[in-house]
């Protein structure tokens, strides 16, 4: 009997704990109620619990800018369009679009009969010159010694520069396709001509391959360096008069990520695009790390801020929006354990810092409260 008892005592003592445990949970996750004036009632231990915060309708800085489009670029110099100087079919091109490449280093060799034929007529032109040369200082002297007519004299000179041009012209045309006019002396002809990197960066855009016959004026491939990336922005005439060096450039790219980046104005454009009737603006960036993962040709929207102004503003979190309109909650009492809001509407305009612009600020007192954190889960309920 006495086992009995303490059995029973044992579970009520348990059932009692658990009841109590119960009891605080609820009184834990105890939710918002609506009051019978419609506000919104909040108890002390639910606004600490769930890391809510007061504020005050604040005056704070907003940029004015002009909105803009544009593109990541690169300088002219730093963009290369290779070409040949001479037809040919190509017989070797060892890399691929995004490799890397130095200047000078090989890009690709082309190969035609017209090539020894070139060098041919070099030699040609270069064994002329000799005999013409000779001819030509033997006409000098006899003419010098009156041995000579002066025409026979003109002749041989004529020949002689006329031939020393050619010769010149066609060393030139050798050194221009990458072939060495001294090899070629020595006897040295090759059929096929090598093509190197005109400068340091990456090949882009790959046209060519191996079997294909290419003319002087075929684009083979594309070389960018992109160690000066810039931001290269379109703005419309209108504004244009409000730029100048050193304005601040806030962009992002919307196609790769939403994080704003800066920048600032290097070069505002001076003339105007007849057709589309804006100005080229030119910018860098402020941290030159943040371009590395950047490719050219991206799309970016901008702002360029051309001036500062001050505006009654809200943290951006404390408004929420509900079928097209906006609220906030105003705090309308406070009792002994208690907070009561009351929902308002608000016209916000530009956001920027984490803070929005209230356009009716007018509308509220200078000393009113708001629930600046936690807001959305209260409205929306």
């Amino acid at each position: 009997m006495t086992n009995n008892l303490k059995s029973i005592l044992i579970l009520l003592a348990v059932l009692l704990m658990s009841s109590c445990g119960d009891s605080e949970k609820e009184n834990s996750e105890e939710t918002a109620t609506n009051s019978s004036d419609g506000g919104i009632q909040l108890s002390f231990a639910q606004f600490e619990g769930s890391d809510m915060e007061l504020g005050e309708i604040e005056e704070n800085s907003f940029p004015i800018s002009v909105e803009t489009t544009g593109m990541i670029d690169v300088p002219p110099e730093n963009k290369a369009m290779v070409s040949s100087f001479a037809d040919g079919y190509v017989r070797e091109t060892p890399l691929l679009i995004g490799d890397e490449v130095k200047k000078g280093q090989f890009l690709v060799s082309l190969e035609n009969p017209d090539y020894v034929q070139m060098q041919q007529d070099y030699l040609d032109a270069m064994e002329q010159m000799n005999y013409l040369k000779s001819e030509y200082q033997r006409q000098k002297t006899l003419l010098e010694e009156k041995i000579t007519s002066e025409r026979n004299f003109l002749k041989a000179e004529s020949e002689y520069k006329r031939n020393q041009a050619k010769y010149r012209a066609l060393r030139k045309k050798l050194q221009m396709l990458n072939l060495n006019p001294e090899a070629v002396e020595k006897g040295n002809i090759s059929s096929m001509i090598r093509i190197y990197a005109p400068i340091t960066g990456s090949i882009t855009e790959m046209k060519i391959n191996n079997g294909m016959y290419v003319s002087a004026a075929d684009e083979l491939m594309q070389i960018i360096d992109r160690d000066h990336l810039h931001i290269e922005l379109n703005v419309f005439e209108k504004d244009v008069m409000k730029l100048k060096k050193g304005q601040n450039i806030r962009f992002i790219i919307p196609e790769a990520n939403t994080d704003t980046i800066e920048g600032k104005v290097h070069l505002v454009g001076t003339s105007i695009d007849e057709q589309k009737r804006n100005v080229k603006v030119h910018g860098h960036f402020i941290d030159e790390q943040k371009k590395n993962s950047f490719a050219t040709g991206m799309f970016v929207e901008a702002e360029i801020i051309i001036d500062k102004r001050k505006a009654k503003a809200l943290p951006a979190e404390s408004i929420v929006s509900l079928d097209n309109t906006s609220y906030v909650l105003v705090l309308d009492t406070k009792t002994d354990s208690n907070y009561i809001f009351k929902r308002r509407e608000v016209l916000p305009g530009d956001t920027f810092n984490g803070f929005t612009i209230i356009k009716n600020s007018a509308d509220f007192k200078q000393d009113d409260q708001f629930l600046t954190k936690g807001a959305f889960t209260l409205i929306t309920e």
